[in-house]
């Protein structure tokens, strides 16, 4: 009586040494992106993280010169933010900066929305004019505040001596010395200077606008005013947020333009939350209350770029 035993089948050599190939291969290709990522990771950390995770221990401190020198610096609790909070300066300074900020954006945008459609258009010089435009953007900002606490002085300013030529009875306007009028004029200076941003954005937007859609809105005897609303601003809307974004983020955090104008003068009229970190920190040395008023700035910061990305989020959907 035979019996058969079924023999295993043969397994390739070459079947086993193969498996572990596409595994090693993700492997590298893993590695290899992480290699990719890995010094914007380690740059976001030493240079964001860091700071930004010192600067709110720094406002749980007492944190003075002496301190500093002397390397002890306690925890306080939340001394430090009681005090800036309950000090009437800070409800001035968020309210100047809500102000400076929303006043800036709307002129900054507005008139750059402006621009950038006039600058669609094609007549001689239209290259020359927009580069012209440009140079506030170019010119470093504490400059341009020198430049303009110049224009803008009471007594030898040339933009009061202009109304004085004209008969327009400006000719002694305290356009920085006055309580009522320094933060209008510190708006004005900013608005000047985010102009050629938001016009260079946004005509860049203009122009990836298809033709073909003005055309056919001629065609059916669609108004100027009916095809930007129509066609021009619903095209545009991603850009506009990205003007907008970038605007609040470099407005709201503005101190070298306010210092170089007012110096948060007179009598704390243009006082921000970033004048109000600087003086704090390295006017009065009280690193901890200007850590505080800095955290206060980041905050409203993250919040806007919460709203920022769940608008998005949901015009995605």
């Amino acid at each position: 009586m035979s019996t058969t035993t079924a023999s295993a089948p043969a397994v390739e050599p070459a079947a086993v040494a193969k498996t572990p190939r596409p595994q090693r291969a993700r492997r590298r290709r893993r590695l290899s992106q992480w290699g990719f990522i890995a010094p914007a990771v380690v740059f976001m950390l030493l240079f964001f993280g860091y700071p930004l995770v010192r600067n709110v221990v720094m406002s749980f401190q007492d944190f003075s010169p002496s301190t500093f020198f002397d390397g002890k610096s306690p925890f306080n609790g939340t001394d430090n933010w009681s005090k800036v909070f309950e000090d009437d300066l800070f409800g001035k300074a968020l309210w100047h900066t809500i102000v400076f900020t929303i006043g800036s954006l709307i002129g900054q945008f507005g008139i750059g929305l402006a621009l950038a459609v006039f600058f669609t258009k094609k007549f001689p010089l239209n290259g020359f004019l927009r580069s012209l435009i440009l140079l506030p953007w170019l010119v470093p900002m504490v400059v341009s505040g020198i430049v303009w606490r110049r224009i803008l002085d009471q007594d030898t300013g040339v933009l009061n001596s202009f109304f004085d030529t004209l008969g327009l009875g400006g000719g002694h306007t305290p356009w920085l010395t006055s309580p009522s009028m320094a933060l209008f004029s510190v708006i004005m200076v900013n608005i000047w200077i985010g102009i050629p941003f938001n016009m260079v954005i946004l005509y860049g937007g203009l122009q990836e606008i298809p033709k073909e859609l003005y055309e056919a809105a001629s065609l059916d005897g669609a108004s100027a005013w009916r095809t930007f609303r129509s066609i021009t601003l619903p095209l545009l809307k991603p850009v506009i947020t990205v003007v907008l974004v970038l605007g609040f983020m470099s407005t709201v955090k503005i101190l070298d333009l306010i210092l170089a104008l007012t110096d948060g003068g007179p009598a704390d009229s243009t006082q921000t939350l970033g004048t109000l970190t600087y003086q704090n920190s390295f006017v009065q040395l009280d690193f901890g209350a200007g850590a505080v008023v800095g955290n206060v700035l980041i905050l409203i910061s993250a919040v806007f770029a919460v709203f920022y990305l769940r608008a998005n989020r949901s015009e995605g959907k």
